[in-house]
């Protein structure tokens, strides 16, 4: 009965864990479109906002790491920091700065269909860079995606070039910068969980996006009489975009990497179907069988990336039997010839 006690407390963690990452990215999702688009808060500065969550981001990680000391932080050269960190910084900030743009031209539900060709991206930079192995199967797969995605492309009733192009560009950014994660710090055995990211790479980024924003977005908001520091908005959009990092490092610690993708798809079907119900963005047929083709291509892939998990970790098991029994026989064989010698003796 005590097993059984504990197999449905750990369950119930997990659905927890799951819903409050579910809650907190939806919500973040949903904030920064209120925000950002010109019919609703009307701050259409991008840049802006992704700067003012990485400012209080990169603040409350200090605060955890250095005073609270919640997390340890990584034991980091200043070499290191600048030939691992300041690349994925330099990719990460576009990622985001074009992500938030692309708020103010798409509607939520279209974003979300258009985030299905991250494996496509992270796949084919992969074979690029030779992280990944070029195979016919997966290739086909991925095709399959970006064929389900040209077809709710093809369905969507508000499509607009310019937004399409910078959630692409987003795209393509962010799966470089995945890639490189595993270039330039998991390869040298650097591990950053989600706090310690944003303890390293936030402040990083932070620079970054400073030189677009004094090009593009300054001299707009030097100009604007109707600006005004709303602390309550983008305070509490700022605490939901770190809530949501401390999410992350929740729901990956104490499940894994696949639930959270398994949950991001639950997640992209709540946001179409808030998108139509309430916010009122048109979602037609066509847009729904193309994401749903996609959807179906993502699953598969993740299905795949599970198995080959799967067998990799059966043959590191087998490896490690076969050196342990290799050890024993060694230590057999030495006793043996040990005996032998004292009984000659």
């Amino acid at each position: 009965m005590a097993v059984s006690d504990g197999v449905v407390k750990k369950v119930i963690l997990s659905y927890t864990y799951v819903a409050i990452w579910i809650f907190l990215s939806f919500t973040v999702i949903v904030y920064n479109k209120y925000i950002l688009d010109r019919k609703m808060y009307n701050w259409p500065y991008p840049i802006s906002l992704t700067m003012i969550h990485m400012a209080f981001c990169s603040s409350l990680a200090y605060v955890l790491v250095r005073v609270f000391k919640l997390v340890e932080p990584v034991s980091m050269s200043r070499d290191l920091y600048l030939k691992s960190v300041v690349p994925i910084g330099a990719l990460y900030s576009p990622s985001l700065w074009f992500s938030n743009s692309a708020y103010i031209y798409l509607s939520v539900s279209f974003i979300q269909m258009l985030k299905a060709l991250m494996p496509v991206a992270v796949y084919s930079i992969g074979v690029l860079f030779k992280k990944e192995g070029f195979k016919n199967e997966t290739m086909a797969n991925m095709i399959s995606i970006s064929l389900g995605v040209a077809v709710a492309a093809y369905g969507e009733a508000k499509f607009d070039t310019w937004g399409v192009t910078l959630q692409l560009m987003a795209v393509a950014f962010e799966a470089t910068r995945l890639v490189l994660i595993q270039i330039l710090l998991n390869s040298k055995g650097i591990s950053l969980n989600p706090i310690t990211s944003l303890y390293y790479i936030a402040p990083c980024c932070l620079v970054f996006l400073s030189v677009p924003w004094l090009i593009v977005e300054y001299p707009s908001l030097r100009d604007d009489s109707s600006f005004h520091s709303d602390f309550a908005i983008f305070g509490t959009n700022s605490l939901c975009a770190f809530a949501l990092n401390l999410a992350v490092f929740l729901l990956v610690g104490k499940t894994s990497a696949l639930t959270m993708n398994v949950a991001g798809v639950v997640k992209d079907w709540l946001l179409i179907a808030f998108s139509w119900s309430v916010i009122k963005d048109t979602v037609t047929p066509i847009n729904l069988i193309g994401y749903g083709l996609a959807f179906l291509g993502v699953a598969y892939y993740n299905h795949s990336k599970l198995q080959a998990l799967k067998a990799s970790e059966t043959q590191k098991k087998a490896q490690q039997s076969d050196e342990e029994a290799g050890r024993l026989l060694e230590q057999r064989d030495g006793e043996g010839t040990g005996r032998k010698s004292d009984s000659q003796n």
